[in-house]
């Protein structure tokens, strides 16, 4: 392995336990959930799950659960008044 690599693995290591650094814009995961698999998104700083739970409440476990692994990671969301 070069010293170019060795460079940018240490700067991987450093990066992956500065998780401020990342700011995640949108991305959609399956959440495994307890009955069924479930999909979530988060796009333009808001949530969506398909479960029933999310349709008839606007939030759950899995974004929730999401929430809170992504913590700091997520951009703030303004509410408007």
């Amino acid at each position: 392995m070069d010293y170019g690599m060795i460079g940018k693995i240490d700067k991987a290591k450093r990066y992956a336990e500065e998780r401020e650094r990342i700011k995640f814009d949108s991305f959609q995961a399956t959440f495994e959930g307890t009955n069924n698999p479930h999909r979530v998104k988060f796009e333009d700083g808001t949530w969506k799950c398909d479960c029933n739970f999310f349709i008839t409440r606007g939030v759950c476990s899995h974004t929730m659960a999401l929430e809170r692994i992504l913590a700091k990671m997520l951009p703030e969301v303004v509410e408007v008044a």
